[in-house]
């Protein structure tokens, strides 16, 4: 019995100790509903689960992010109207119009952000860790509308120039920035790491649509993940208007090099399901060194290149480039300056461009001109919308390549690009799809892809 009685008691201590954990995390949250007069008197007060809901209107005084820390179940957000009118923050020539500092688990979510009204000579950035922060990690950005960034090239739409980590970039349209999305630091320092970049749309930047800076050794920063993987995927990126000429050409994604050497060093970019559009500048669609796996994306420029990985800062190191459609008037995939302690392997390809593939290490796959896309693609040359990239029956086949080493090193390396498992054949097609005839999904479009 004594046994028992303090076995008991035991249990029900621990049960109220759990009790009041869960009230002390959950228990305690508020729902803060604000408008444009006391948005900014509530901002400083949300705590970890807290939710700021703002009401439709015109904010004037920005969303300075400042010290807010909520926790990993709990987080803290800062939301818009799920629909109909939207909370609009317009710039102000003083600061960036959402500045993050010193602050992890927030999510800022369903908001306008817009420029218009700034003299042209006002260059702030839409959202930006800033420089003076030591760190902004686990930061969810979903469902922003950024407009009228793109009175100067380095007007940026989401920019970081801290340390940043565990970062979710999601479901955002940035219309005509000077560049999309600027992360991490022109000297190799601060960088984003480790990182989720998912179903953008950037179109017609002046600059890149994105890039991510080249990183010097990985900063010893608290809880700062010593390795991890960075992953672009299902993103629309397009300059098929506005892009800077000569010197400030930009590709639309480039992708730097990770750490020389130590920690971070193995890191990995894992790109794909992104569609990729236009660059009239001269300039590929896409640029990389380090450690890249480009796969399942499309991609589309009718007066230059598609593909380039080379040397900018540092050597390309592992790369795999494979199941990419490519139609290009143009270099189509060129990897050139290797490290040669790697490999750089291009693989099961469908290439239709001026110069198809130039690389050392590549296997099976299909070449021709960049006139003869049309032979074995359903519709590749029409407008958006009506273009269709799926390959015409028997076109893009051919024999098996055992891909088993890809399942544990890359995300949804057997999803084609319109997220249809690659089975019962996977490794048989070339190219972004896994299925020839009527293309049952997503013609690409100028859209966040659905």
């Amino acid at each position: 019995m004594i046994r028992y009685r303090h076995s008991s008691c035991t249990f029900f201590t621990s049960l109220l100790l759990t009790i009041f954990w869960l009230f002390s995390q959950y228990g305690l949250a508020e729902i803060y509903q604000a408008n444009t007069g006391n948005y900014r008197s509530l901002l400083d007060g949300l705590a970890p689960g807290d939710t700021l809901r703002l009401d439709a209107g015109d904010y004037q005084m920005g969303l300075p992010i400042e010290g807010l820390n909520g926790a990993e179940e709990t987080p803290i957000i800062i939301s818009g109207p799920d629909d109909g009118p939207p909370a609009v923050f317009w710039a102000r020539e003083c600061c960036n119009t959402v500045s993050i500092n010193n602050s992890s688990y927030v999510e800022i979510r369903n908001l306008e952000i817009n420029r218009q009204g700034l003299p042209a000579e006002a260059v702030v950035d839409a959202v930006k860790a800033e420089g003076t922060s030591q760190w902004a990690h686990h930061i969810t950005l979903e469902n922003l509308r950024i407009y009228n960034y793109g009175n100067h090239q380095q007007a940026v739409g989401i920019s970081t120039k801290c340390p940043a980590w565990n970062w979710v970039i999601r479901r955002n349209a940035i219309y005509g920035a000077g560049t999309g999305m600027y992360l991490g630091n022109d000297d190799g320092r601060d960088p984003f790491v480790n990182s989720v970049i998912e179903n953008n749309l950037i179109v017609d930047s002046i600059g890149y649509n994105l890039e991510i800076k080249h990183q010097n050794d990985r900063p010893s920063v608290k809880d700062m993940p010593r390795s991890g993987t960075t992953v672009i995927r299902h993103n629309t990126f397009s300059k098929q208007n506005k892009g800077a000429l000569g010197d400030n050409a930009r590709p639309n994604l480039l992708v730097g090099h990770w750490p020389p050497s130590g920690d971070g060093s193995a890191d990995t970019y894992q790109i794909y399901g992104n569609f990729f559009y236009e660059n009239p500048t001269g300039e590929a669609l896409f640029q990389g060194e380090g450690n890249i796996a480009l796969y399942n994306n499309l991609f589309v420029n009718s007066s230059g290149p598609a593909i380039h990985i080379q040397r900018q800062y540092d050597s390309p190191r592992m790369i795999r480039v494979f199941n990419n459609t490519v139609v290009a008037n143009g270099n189509g995939i060129r990897v050139s300056g290797g490290d040669p302690i790697y490999d750089q392997k291009v693989v099961a390809n469908a290439v239709f461009a001026q110069t198809p593939i130039v690389a050392y290490d590549t296997t099976d796959n299909i070449t021709d001109a960049y006139e003869a896309a049309g032979d074995y693609l359903a519709d590749p040359y029409s407008e958006l919308g009506q273009m269709d990239l799926y390959p015409q029956k028997g076109s893009l086949v051919g024999s098996f390549i055992d891909r088993e080493a890809f399942e544990d090193s890359y995300w949804d390396w057997d999803i084609d690009f319109n997220g249809d498992e690659q089975y019962p054949e996977p490794g048989v097609f070339r190219g972004a799809y896994a299925g020839e005839g009527a293309n049952p999904g997503w013609r690409p479009q100028l859209e966040i892809k659905p």
